[in-house]
């Protein structure tokens, strides 16, 4: 086994995730990390790793709530609008569900969300859901700083509360059901869950300035084992998302471990919107790739973009440049594009009818290494080919 050097955060989380960046390894099992997974999330897990070759599906956030110009309209989405297609994978945002609230953080309501998450689930399209938990010590936002991590793992003085927050979560995704594509039947709808992403930077409570590695992993671990045992949900996959991140030690520092875990991801804004940039971005692809590689898990670009789209020949000429750069970077198995927002001008990360962008993104779309929702097979049965 090749041991690198590490520092000594690196190397403890290393070792709690059982296995060293590109350590030689027998070959990983193909499957979900909860050995009680439903018949549809194995599904998934498996077509999407089957896909990744042949396949980057294309998501958009909060694809079917809004977009530049509409609220809540029934059937719209700006990416249909453009293209004739919906997304593939459809992202979506729980923050302020821990408090009961009617309305997430961007003013969704959560049964509107619901329903959405079920129309797209019943077309075929594959969900993905992020959490923006306000700060359980201070009230602020979830971008309030004040260190938290350590008050609500077990014994903390706020630990009775984050449980009474992730059994509002584990009520939400109960009620996530509908019928798959080719099914009698509802079933609960497999979900690519997100929890405290961005660790690498320091912008929410989370991050890395606020909270040590073993704390972290304590937190993701506690997470996970109570919303499966204690709450018995068995239609999640586990998506551990960085931010940027300099090299695989960086990447696993915080890893909780492979028992843990289904896809590697992370977010990057930054590294693609010039050209001298796109090497950090395809660096960081084929680094993700190989360590999921490596332990049978999925790899993802979970959330990327350029606010306003002002470059017109962004999505072929700087995206699609990455994605397609070669073997390793076709591994990926989604690309995520932020929302379309409302109510903030500018704020928006796909193009809508008329934008000049929108004739690149039909390029993008028409691109045989891209999917939408219409090109999908049935993703959510084992009988699916590849």
């Amino acid at each position: 086994m090749k041991w690198p050097t590490l520092g000594g955060a690196a190397l403890l989380s290393a070792w709690l995730a059982g296995c060293m960046p590109y350590a030689e390894h027998n070959p990983p099992a193909i499957a979900p990390s909860d050995p009680n997974a439903t018949a549809e999330t194995r599904a998934l897990f498996a077509n999407l790793h089957r896909l990744a070759p042949q396949a980057i599906l294309y998501g958009h956030q909060d694809d079917l709530a809004y977009g530049v110009s509409w609220w809540a309209e029934p059937g719209r989405s700006d990416v249909k609008e453009v293209t004739g297609s919906y997304p593939a994978v459809y992202g979506w945002e729980l923050g302020k569900l821990e408090h009961g609230a009617e309305r997430n953080l961007d003013s969704v309501r959560f049964e509107d969300m619901r329903r959405w998450i079920i129309e797209g689930f019943q077309r075929g399209g594959v969900i993905t859901i992020s959490w923006h938990m306000d700060n359980p010590v201070s009230g602020g936002s979830a971008w309030d700083t004040t260190r938290a991590v350590y008050a609500i793992l077990p014994g903390g003085s706020h630990h009775e509360q984050f449980r009474t927050w992730l059994d509002r979560f584990a009520d939400f995704a109960r009620r996530l059901r509908g019928l798959p594509p080719e099914g009698r039947d509802t079933v609960a709808i497999p979900i690519i869950f997100r929890p405290f992403h961005e660790w690498t930077g320091s912008w929410f409570w989370w991050g890395r300035r606020h909270c040590t590695p073993e704390e972290f992993i304590q937190l993701w671990r506690f997470t996970v084992d109570y919303l499966r045992q204690e709450k018995g949900l068995h239609h999640l996959l586990w998506a551990y998302s960085s931010d940027r991140f300099t090299s695989p030690e960086d990447y696993l520092e915080r890893y909780p471990g492979d028992a843990y875990v289904d896809l590697l991801g992370f977010d990057d804004y930054y590294s693609h919107q010039r050209e001298e940039t796109l090497p950090f971005l395809i660096r960081e692809l084929h680094d993700v790739v190989k360590l999921a590689q490596a332990r049978g898990k999925l790899a993802a670009l979970t959330e990327t973009g350029l606010e306003g789209i002002p470059d017109s020949t962004w999505w072929t000429g700087k995206l699609l440049k990455a994605l397609d750069h070669d073997a390793d970077t076709r591994q990926i198995v989604y690309v995520l594009t932020w929302r379309n927002a409302y109510t903030i001008p500018g704020h928006f990360y796909a193009p809508y009818p008329g934008h000049p962008s929108a004739e690149d993104f039909r390029r993008f779309y028409a691109h045989p290494l891209i999917y939408f929702e219409n090109e999908l097979p049935n993703l959510y049965s084992l009988k699916t080919k590849p």
